[in-house]
């Protein structure tokens, strides 16, 4: 069986991607938390991480580490993580490969914080122009491929890519017109319920994550429990 390491619920959006793409394709691992102690946990994390950093999938003696890579060699072994409609595929593939290279100033600007609200300070350009990108994006897909999800009617790797996304435009209330459709049904799959379930549980608190949050505007609200 694979395991799966990755970081916590509340901050780690990198390590939901391939988590909830396993949850909702079925493909079981073993859930392994290595929670962030500090800003950077390079060193400790390098025990069993190349780069320091996770996700990471353990795959018998292989280390598959990075969210795209982890999402490459699960495809190879599992249907359903690329549409079978080719033109679905090709935009999928573009739309995630564009995600995991981009949109770094509403991931500077917006951190994944699940359990809280945010009055977001006022938006700069370059967040403006991400969040632009991502309604134009997501139109796209619903529109071209019928939806409910970005590449048709079944989950995939596109969707997982977008769901930390799905959780900043709540946290932080951004508009995103009609794809405000797709972030309401991710949010609502069981897997993502489970993630958010066990982010508002947590007890973990590393400090430069806090203040990143502190930092990017009044915060509303908190449901995370301690």
């Amino acid at each position: 069986m694979y395991t799966l390491i990755t970081a916590n619920r509340n901050y780690s959006s990198w390590s939901l991607r391939p988590w909830v793409l396993m949850k909702a394709l079925g493909i079981a691992f073993e859930d392994r938390i290595e929670p962030f102690t500090k800003p950077v946990n390079y060193h400790e994390f390098r025990a069993f991480s190349p780069t320091g950093q996770v996700p990471v999938l353990l795959d018998g003696d292989r280390v598959i580490h990075d969210s795209l890579g982890i999402c490459l060699y699960l495809a190879e072994r599992h249907g359903g993580v690329w549409p079978d409609d080719e033109a679905a595929r090709a935009w999928a593939q573009c739309a995630v490969a564009e995600m995991h290279g981009g949109f770094a100033a509403l991931r500077s600007a917006c951190p994944m914080n699940v359990g809280v609200r945010v009055r977001p300070k006022p938006l700069s350009d370059a967040v403006a122009q991400n969040v632009e990108r991502l309604k134009e994006l997501w139109a796209e897909g619903l529109s071209r491929f019928g939806g409910p999800w970005l590449g048709g009617g079944a989950f995939g790797a596109v969707d997982a890519f977008f769901a930390p996304v799905a959780y900043r435009v709540r946290t932080y209330g951004l508009e995103v017109g009609a794809g405000q459709a797709w972030v309401d049904h991710i949010i609502a799959h069981p897997a993502m319920q489970q993630w958010e379930a066990e982010a508002l549980a947590e007890s973990w608190r590393e400090a430069s994550h806090e203040e990143e949050l502190r930092d990017s505007g009044d915060i509303l609200a908190d449901f995370r429990s301690g």
